[in-house]
This record gives C-alpha cells, sequence and structure tokens, in this order.
C-alpha cells in the first residue's frame, strides 16, 4: 500500500518556526553525470559524478514574514515535515539561501507569493 501525504497533515518549517498558509511546496535534486568510454569502443566503461544543485519553491497564501524578512545573503533552514508526525516523512534543506520572490493576485482571488530558493543539500528521513 502506497503512503500517501495529506497536505492537512504536513507542515513547513523556516529556522525552526512555522509558515502558514504554505499552500504547495515543490523540490528537485539535479546531479551532473558524465559518462565515461574506452578507446575503441562504443560501450559505456564508467561514470562519472559532477556538481549536485537542490533547487526548491514554496508557495504561500498571502506572503510569509519570515520568509519575506530573509535578505539575498541570509542563509536558513527549511524543514519539509510531510504526513502525520508518526509514519511521515521529513525532508531538511540545509543552507537555503532565496533566489527570487513573487507575488500574483487576481481578480476574484487572493494574494499568494512564490518563494524560490537553493539549498547545498537536501536530506530525506521519517517524520520527527
Amino acid at each position: 500500500m502506497p503512503t500517501i501525504y495529506a497536505a492537512n497533515e504536513s507542515q513547513v518549517l523556516v529556522g525552526g518556526q512555522p509558515i502558514e498558509g504554505v499552500r504547495s511546496i515543490e523540490y528537485r535534486t539535479v546531479q551532473v553525470r558524465e559518462n565515461v568510454f574506452g578507446l575503441g569502443g562504443n560501450e559505456r566503461i564508467g561514470l562519472v559524478s559532477g556538481p549536485q544543485v537542490v533547487e526548491g519553491r514554496i508557495r504561500v497564501a498571502s506572503t510569509a514574514p519570515a520568509l519575506d524578512a530573509l535578505t539575498v545573503n541570509d542563509s536558513v533552514q527549511i524543514i519539509a515535515q510531510l504526513g502525520p508526525a508518526t509514519g511521515g516523512k521529513s525532508v531538511t534543506f540545509d543552507e537555503c539561501f532565496l533566489q527570487e520572490k513573487s507575488f500574483d493576485m487576481s481578480v476574484g482571488s487572493f494574494g499568494e507569493s512564490l518563494y524560490s530558493f537553493t539549498a547545498t543539500r537536501a536530506t530525506e528521513g521519517t517524520g520527527s
């Protein structure tokens, strides 16, 4: 049976403080890899790993004062606790720097802020 992480049982912490109004969180880890081939052959004989990049985005209803207070030089830890505290999953993003902040509001709706960040690493574990 697959594990389902419910949004209403999850939370996002920035610098240890919960962020209210989180609508979504997205992240991706990209590992640069290069194939190694031997002379005179067309089959790969090895693989070399290069830099790794962690990028994420947090979408919040209205704004998040804790994220708005950060400057481009501020480093912070972001923790996403997905699902219930027991049996859930925790993703910790270390040494995060904000890359972009944007705000969107349209007629008949409410405002949403989008915060994009990069991190040194993302560590997945069980919920705390």
